[in-house]
C-alpha cells in the first residue's frame, strides 16, 4: 500500500487506552488526538486514510455530542477519511447514527487489538482501491459532468454557462445555498479546461482558523513562526498550472481579501516570513452561499475584491427550483448506497417519491444524500417509505389561476412526472397517463419534453 495511505489517527481521551491503541497497528504511521479540535488539527497536518473516533471526547466525555460533532467536522473536511467509531457496549443506536452520519464502520469496547486491527486494515485497504479507482478514472475518457446528476431545464442551463466559461482564465464566482453541488460543478469546470492536465487545489475558508488560514493561503518560510521547522508552499503555489477553488470566500477574514485582491492584481505570492514575490499562474474559482453584497454594505467584505472575482457568475439554484431533479438525484443515491451497504431494496414507495417531489429540500442535495443514505440503512421491506425518509409533510403549492394555463402546466407536469417515474418508458407512462402511446409521444413533441436516454 502506498505509504501516505497508510496513516491512522486515533482521537482517544483515555491515556491509557491511548497507549494501547498506539502500539496495536503494526505497518501504520500513527497519530492521537485527544478532544475535537486536536482531531481537526491532526487530519489536516497528518491527512490519514482512517481515524479511530471514541464518540465520548472532552468537554462531554459521559455523553456523545462532542464525539458526533468531531465526527461531522472530519468528514466535512475530508470526505474520503475511513472514520471507525467505538462505542459502548450494546450502544447500537448511536453506532446506527454514526453509520448515518458517514462513519465507515463501528467497534464496540472494550477493545480486542487483534479485531480492531482486522477492522482498520480493510478500511486502509478500502481507502487505497478507492484511491487508485479515482486515479484509474482521471485517466479515461469521461463526460466532464459525469460528477453531476442532474436532468432539469434549469440545471442545463447552468452546464451550458459552464462550458463557455471553461476554456476562458476568468475569475469566476459560484453563487448559491449550501449543499446545491458547486464543488461539482468546479470539478466540471475543471476537467473542461485548458488546465486539465494541472491541478485543482480547494480550500474551505470557513473550516479553518483565521490564524492558520493566511499559511495556508501562501505558503510560509522556515522560521516564520513557532513550529516553521522547514520552508511550506501554499495553496496558491501547490495550484500552479491549474486552478485554485477558494470555497466560502465570504468568510474570508479581512486581511486575507487585501492579499487575495493583490494576488489577483499582481498574480505574485509573498510567503510569511518571507519578501521574495514569487510569480504564480493559477486560475481562481470562488464560491460562497452568502450575498456578497450585503457582506459589503455591512462592511464585512471588500467591494473591490468583489469585483475582482467576479469577472463571470454561475448561480446554481436550489433543489426546490430544479424542475424534476428531485426524484432522478433520489433514485441515483438509492442505486449507489443500496450496492454500498447490499441493502435488498428495489426502490421508493409510491407516497416516498412524492414526499420526495414536493419536499422543499431546504439543506439540497446534501440533505437528500443523507436523509436516503440513513433510509436505506434503516428501511425494513424492500422498498424505502415515506416513513423511512423521515421528511415534514409538504405545503400545498398556490398554482395559477388562469385555466389554459393552468391546464398546460398540468398536463406537462403529469407527463413529465410520468416518464420520471418510469425512468422515460413510454409504454409505462402511457398507461399511467390513461393515453395511447402515439397521444403521449404526440403531448411529448407538443410540450418539447426531452426523452433522456
Amino acid at each position: 500500500m502506498v505509504e501516505q495511505r497508510r496513516k491512522l489517527l486515533i482521537v482517544e481521551d483515555d491515556p491509557g487506552l491511548q497507549s494501547q491503541l498506539r502500539w496495536s497497528f503494526d505497518g501504520f504511521e500513527i497519530a492521537v488526538a485527544s478532544d475535537r479540535e486536536a482531531a481537526l488539527a491532526e487530519l489536516r497536518r497528518f491527512a490519514p486514510a482512517v481515524v479511530t473516533l471514541d464518540l465520548g471526547l472532552p468537554p462531554d466525555p459521559g455523553g456523545t455530542s462532542e464525539g458526533f460533532q468531531a465526527l461531522r467536522d472530519i468528514l466535512a473536511a475530508a470526505p474520503g477519511t475511513k472514520v471507525i467509531v467505538l462505542t459502548g457496549h450494546d450502544d447500537l443506536s448511536n453506532a446506527v447514527r454514526a453509520i448515518g452520519f458517514g462513519a465507515y464502520d463501528f467497534y464496540e469496547k472494550p477493545v480486542d487489538p487483534e479485531i480492531l486491527n482486522l477492522v482498520v486494515e480493510r478500511a486502509a485497504r478500502l481507502s487505497q482501491l478507492e484511491d487508485e479507482n479515482r486515479k484509474l478514472a482521471s485517466t479515461r475518457s469521461l463526460s466532464p459532468f459525469a460528477d453531476l446528476i442532474a436532468a432539469s431545464p434549469e440545471m442545463l442551463k447552468v452546464c451550458r454557462t459552464v462550458e463557455k466559461l471553461a476554456p476562458t482564465d476568468v475569475t469566476t464566482l459560484i453563487l448559491g445555498e449550501s449543499g446545491t453541488g458547486k464543488e461539482v460543478l468546479v470539478r466540471s469546470l475543471h476537467r473542461l479546461s485548458n488546465r486539465a492536465k494541472k491541478r485543482l487545489v480547494a480550500i474551505n475558508c470557513a473550516a479553518i482558523p483565521e490564524n492558520l488560514l493566511e499559511s495556508e493561503l501562501f505558503g510560509y518560510e522556515k522560521g516564520a513562526f513557532t513550529g516553521a521547522v522547514r520552508t511550506t508552499l501554499g495553496k496558491f503555489e501547490t495550484a500552479d498550472g491549474g486552478i485554485l477553488f477558494l470555497d466560502e470566500i465570504g468568510d474570508l477574514p479581512s486581511a486575507l481579501q487585501a492579499k487575495l485582491l493583490r494576488f489577483l492584481q499582481e498574480r505574485v505570492v509573498e510567503r510569511v516570513g518571507g519578501r521574495v514575490e514569487i510569480p504564480v499562474d493559477v486560475r481562481v474559482i470562488c464560491a460562497t452561499h452568502q450575498d456578497l453584497r450585503s457582506l459589503i454594505q455591512a462592511g464585512r467584505f471588500r467591494e473591490d475584491l468583489f469585483y475582482r472575482i467576479n469577472e463571470a457568475t454561475i448561480m446554481v439554484p436550489p433543489l426546490r427550483e430544479r424542475t424534476g431533479d428531485a426524484v432522478v438525484l433520489a433514485r441515483a443515491f438509492l442505486r449507489r448506497f443500496v450496492a454500498q451497504h447490499r441493502r435488498p431494496i428495489k426502490d421508493f414507495s409510491h407516497a416516498a417519491l412524492l414526499r420526495i417531489e414536493q419536499y422543499p429540500w431546504p439543506g439540497n442535495v446534501r440533505e437528500m444524500e443523507n436523509r436516503i443514505k440513513r433510509a436505506v440503512i434503516m428501511a425494513e421491506r424492500d422498498e424505502v417509505t415515506a416513513e423511512d425518509l423521515e421528511l415534514n409533510e409538504p405545503a400545498l403549492i398556490e398554482d395559477p389561476f388562469n385555466l389554459r394555463e393552468v391546464r398546460e402546466i398540468a398536463e406537462r407536469r403529469a407527463i413529465e412526472r410520468a416518464l420520471t417515474y418510469t425512468d422515460n418508458n413510454v409504454s409505462r407512462s402511457a398507461e399511467l397517463l390513461g393515453v395511447t402511446r402515439p397521444t403521449l409521444y404526440n403531448l411529448i413533441r407538443k410540450h418539447t419534453i426531452t426523452l433522456s436516454s
